[in-house]
């Protein structure tokens, strides 16, 4: 494999088939960190790329809104099991509401289409690095990595860990919403009325454990059990409407909201640092973990693991740590590093199903997820729509991910999917990328032959031979091809 394709797909998403290859591929791969990101796609199956309308984009407040809407729908649709007997307006509403079925497409539209290759990488690793999952995040987790990740990705690790730990869908994941600190006035006032009321540490556990400092830090119960009390207040119930919300927390802004009567009064220590009382304390407590000795190591560990190598060396990890204290956090400055010694390193580093999945359909040009307009499939497509049950004739973007065994918006553990390759190098997950390989040649009409994929990245001669041994038959060798231990990331030969 050339050295353009062999870096895009270590730090990419390999090049599009009109896209010129760069002379100087580091040059061009810490460009790319400020590339401009909009989001790509298409309507439907067959049409033209072109961005996202801003109608499916709609802002936190408009999410809310949108949640509060079908909430008060299916509320009066159970309330009267006559109203709605074939469930058509009942799936009207989650069609026109529920936003976690387009922020799939998005995302997979984002990574397929979009000429960021390299930003949309740095943007999975985070994503992936901040969990949010479940099914009461769903609605907002998808602006989490857009307006969180994605919009902070040019900025400093601080600003980024505080956006993402403040936001709702970090909130509601991690159960902080419910939390009030042991001595406020609203835990207190709960018992004195026979309610239960108190602190959950579900999110301060795992913003030491695996958002910062990591258990090397040697924190104990005490400092999480603090760290939960600064995070006491914090969150909103999405089900809100707007003026409720400025009533009990003096604010229109679901991404602010910060309930005094739930918060723990006085000082706490965490990690021996004082973070003081009131909603600033968040920041501050953030900031001293994001800017923490242990924090800088794990995570230069974790990006050279993901990026560079399963075992990297402690070279390439001292290299990427020292630029993130030089920066003071910059988050391009870390990300550039990560790319030299990316580049500098000939390891093979084994993909993702989701990353191999996108590369596979940017090489070949095919059309596997479907566009905007179809964005329920077959049997869940907008009940209005006469033709539903012949537009669309292949899986939803959400089930593509389940089935590859990798979703952002799954159930998930909140640590994440593991870079390593033993983790993914099984059995069934091979069986998976062969499937995968065989729908999108049957159903994705690839525009680009094996042969001409080879010869556009420059495979190599095993490579070759393993195809050349297919047959002439072309999807035999199109899917022996895609699942090569080159083109998965297995080998550098």
């Amino acid at each position: 494999m050339n050295e353009q394709f062999r870096v895009a797909q270590k730090i990419g998403l390999m090049f599009h088939h009109d896209t010129p290859l760069p002379e100087d591929i580091k040059t061009w791969a810490i460009s790319q960190l400020n590339a401009n990101s909009p989001a790509l796609g298409i309507k439907t199956f067959n049409s033209k790329i072109s961005p996202w309308p801003k109608s499916f984009q709609p802002d936190l407040n408009g999410r809310i809104k949108l949640f509060i809407r079908s909430a008060e729908i299916e509320q009066k649709l159970s309330s009267d099991p006559n109203a709605d007997p074939n469930y058509k307006l009942q799936e009207k509403s989650d069609f026109e509401n529920f936003m976690g079925n387009r922020d799939v497409l998005k995302f997979a539209h984002r990574n397929i289409y979009g000429k960021d290759q390299v930003r949309l990488r740095f943007m999975s690793f985070w994503i992936n690095h901040f969990t949010i999952s479940g099914d009461n995040s769903e609605q907002v987790s998808g602006h989490a990595y857009d307006e969180a990740i994605l919009a902070n990705l040019n900025g400093s690790f601080d600003l980024m860990l505080y956006k993402v730990t403040s936001h709702p869908g970090m909130l509601t994941f991690l159960d902080n919403w419910v939390s009030s600190g042991p001595n406020s006035k609203y835990t207190l006032d709960m018992k004195r009325n026979g309610a239960q009321a108190g602190l959950n540490d579900n999110l301060a556990r795992e913003l030491m454990e695996l958002h910062t400092v990591s258990p090397a830090a040697k924190y104990t119960e005490t400092d999480i059990n603090n760290a939960a009390k600064v995070l006491a207040g914090w969150g909103t119930y999405m089900k809100t409407p707007l003026d409720e919300l400025n009533k009990l927390a003096k604010t229109t802004d679901h991404w602010n909201m910060y309930k005094e009567d739930w918060a723990e009064p006085g000082n706490k220590r965490v990690l021996g640092k004082t973070i003081y009382a009131g909603k600033g304390g968040l920041r501050q407590l953030t900031d001293f973990l994001a800017s923490h000795e242990n924090t800088i190591l794990f995570l230069s560990h974790k990006l050279a693991e993901h990026f560079i190598s399963d075992n990297p060396s402690k070279s390439d990890i001292n290299y990427i740590a020292s630029a993130w204290r030089e920066s003071n956090g910059n988050l391009d400055q870390i990300h550039s590093a990560v790319i030299e010694r990316a580049i500098q390193s000939k390891e093979p580093k084994f993909q993702w199903p989701i990353i191999w999945l996108f590369q596979t359909l940017r090489l070949s040009k095919a059309t596997y997820f479907h566009g905007w307009d179809e964005i329920w499939g077959p049997c869940n497509h907008c009940p209005d729509d006469p033709d539903r049950d012949a537009k669309v004739n292949y899986m939803t973007s959400r089930n593509i991910f389940k089935e590859i065994g990798q979703s952002f918006w799954h159930s998930r553990q909140p640590n994440g999917y593991s870079s390593k390759k033993d983790d993914w190098v099984s059995g069934e997950m091979f069986d998976r990328r062969i499937r995968f390989a065989e729908a999108i040649y049957n159903a994705g009409n690839p525009q680009f032959t094996s042969d001409q994929i080879m010869d556009r990245i420059g495979a190599h001669k095993s490579t070759r031979n393993l195809v050349k041994s297919m047959g002439m038959k072309e999807k035999n060798r199109f899917i022996a091809l895609m699942c090569s231990p080159e083109l998965m990331g297995l080998e550098y030969v």
